[in-house]
């Protein structure tokens, strides 16, 4: 892509724009955007050292899909607990791609993490992949090591969008009880009609055709509630606090922003990052001084919730 279609751009991402294609509509070739998504999970091997890693079943919880839980060693008494979802538009990535991001916030956090294997649209479309994810929940606030007062839930793009319905979800069924709901660049409106929607025709990574295709694979037809586009909830009073993240050059910036002002006016405490110059995805650019302090926020937000939560 041409930066200099971005004039925003933080100039730290200007090279990895260069490299990018054009991927508006990638989703239309879902088993070749799979396959590609499935070779970058077979790369650099990640280091685990002090985290131990399991796969485990949900079926006690009613659910036919998995998930791969992610303890730090050398910790004792009661652990916080962090519900990890993937990104991917709902119907791409598994938890061979978040498999480094999992273990880094198993060991930077001092927490379990349960990142979930959770069904994918439009195979299965809602609500499947958050029937999976809130069984999810379930386990991991079963676990004896977790603390309950301490339990939260993380997500990125469609994952951000599954964890916020997901706190919905644990607040409308009595639990279990979150202590807060962390939601980067989360993909909750499937309306499409917000400003930065409307003009993401041409954005790095996603682009408002993506996320035209995306919403048909995991609505598969039917019309959209308040858990399946949090958006569209009436009522966001009771969640837990929450951290949003939103990145300028991303379609999805709006609805983001919008959805941690409504929880703000529904007496929610949030903290609410709006970073410049970034696009959708720019987590793939490691190195840049701007991913470095995304990263730290999120990092400290969770850290301060699990201290705030701490029965010790």
């Amino acid at each position: 892509m041409d930066p200099a279609e971005f004039p925003n751009l933080d100039p730290d991402l200007v090279p990895m724009i260069e490299l990018l294609p054009d991927l508006g509509d990638s989703l239309d070739d879902l088993e070749g955007a799979r396959a590609m998504l499935s070779s970058l999970a077979g790369g650099a091997e990640v280091d685990s050292t002090g985290v131990l890693v399991e796969d485990a079943s949900l079926a006690a919880y009613d659910s036919p899909a998995s998930v791969r839980v992610f303890r730090p060693e050398g910790r004792s008494g009661p652990l916080p607990g962090l519900l990890h979802l993937h990104g991917g538009g709902f119907c791409l990535g598994n938890v061979d791609l978040e498999h480094a991001v999992c273990v880094d916030l198993a060991r930077e956090l001092g927490a379990v993490v349960v990142s979930v294997e959770y069904r994918l649209a439009p195979e299965h479309s809602y609500p499947a992949p958050l029937d999976d994810c809130y069984a999810g929940l379930r386990l991991l606030a079963d676990l004896d090591e977790v603390d309950p007062a301490r339990v939260a839930v993380h997500g990125q793009s469609a994952g951000g969008g599954l964890a916020a319905a997901v706190a919905l979800l644990a607040r409308d069924r009595g639990g279990p009880a979150l202590c807060f709901q962390s939601l980067d660049v989360p993909e909750l409106d499937d309306r499409l009609e917000t400003p930065s929607m409307l003009a993401g025709d041409a954005m790095p990574l996603w682009s408002r055709g993506q996320a035209i295709r995306s919403w048909e694979f995991y609505l598969g037809g039917r019309p959209a509630d308040g858990y399946a586009a949090p958006a569209r909830a009436d009522d966001l009073a009771g969640l837990p606090p929450a951290h949003v993240v939103t990145c300028e050059l991303d379609p999805l910036r709006d609805e983001g922003i919008t959805y941690a002002q409504r929880l703000l006016a529904a007496g929610v405490s949030v903290e609410l990052h709006q970073y410049p110059g970034t696009f959708h995805g720019v987590q793939i650019v490691q190195d840049a001084p701007v991913v470095r302090r995304m990263r730290d926020d999120t990092l400290a937000a969770l850290t301060r919730a699990f201290t705030r939560g701490s029965t010790r």
